[in-house]
């Protein structure tokens, strides 16, 4: 049988609305990454502007992220990412969208966040988000013209939680609120508690701690 393969996304914008530095959650990418790569998956790693993706939320009590972050081949990518622009989505069977707040300035405007997401959905792969990472949903069009989330249930980083987190005023958008206008009904949870929807082949998750229920219904969709 063929291997599977995985792509998952990160930011690389650093900067959280003047607040303080940000980027993609390590964790975010930690946890998928561990569940793919434990179900036989090549994993892929690239970023939107590419070279070194700035970083959010490291834990170094996690042992997944620490397994993650001195795994050889995440190293070598990590060092130099690809654009998410030069990679070939049909060599994919899902893309990951990582969250991390500065998903919320790249993602919803970058034309390869579209492109790539569009083409593995079209063609009976799964577009799959945690967190902030979502925010890539928020410029997805399908060929017909409507919004991916148009009419689906999804999770996403919640207006609640943004609140206390203290940043609704830092972020260029409420993402719940965004996602809401653009037709999706936003299923949420408790704050940061795991929440994870599966919607046909759209798999989000609402925070870091959904980021490993995202992958792994992203293996039971593709089973």
């Amino acid at each position: 049988m063929t291997s599977r393969h995985a792509l998952l996304v990160l930011t690389s914008h650093d900067d959280l609305g003047g607040v303080r530095k940000t980027g993609y959650f390590v964790g975010e990418a930690a946890h998928p990454w561990k569940v793919f790569s434990d179900a036989g998956w090549t994993v892929d790693i690239v970023s939107i502007a590419g070279g070194v993706p700035p970083e959010d939320g490291r834990d170094e009590d996690d042992p997944v992220q620490v397994e993650f972050l001195q795994d050889d081949a995440v190293a070598r990518q990590l060092a130099g990412t690809k654009r998410l622009s030069e990679v070939s989505a049909t060599d994919y069977d899902t893309v990951y969208f990582v969250g991390g707040h500065g998903t919320m300035w790249d993602f919803p405007t970058d034309p390869s966040v579209a492109a790539v997401a569009r083409t593995i959905y079209e063609n009976d792969g799964v577009v799959a988000a945690v967190c902030h990472g979502p925010a890539a949903l928020v410029g997805i069009t399908l060929g017909s013209g409507r919004p991916i989330v148009a009419g689906k249930k999804v999770a996403a980083f919640t207006n609640a939680e943004e609140e206390a987190a203290g940043l609704t005023d830092a972020v260029p958008f409420l993402l719940e609120t965004r996602l809401t206008e653009l037709g999706a009904t936003v299923e949420t949870g408790p704050n940061f508690t795991e929440n994870v929807v599966v919607d046909g082949r759209l798999v989000t998750g609402q925070n870091p701690q959904s980021a490993a229920g995202v992958a792994r219904e992203v293996l039971e969709v593709l089973h």
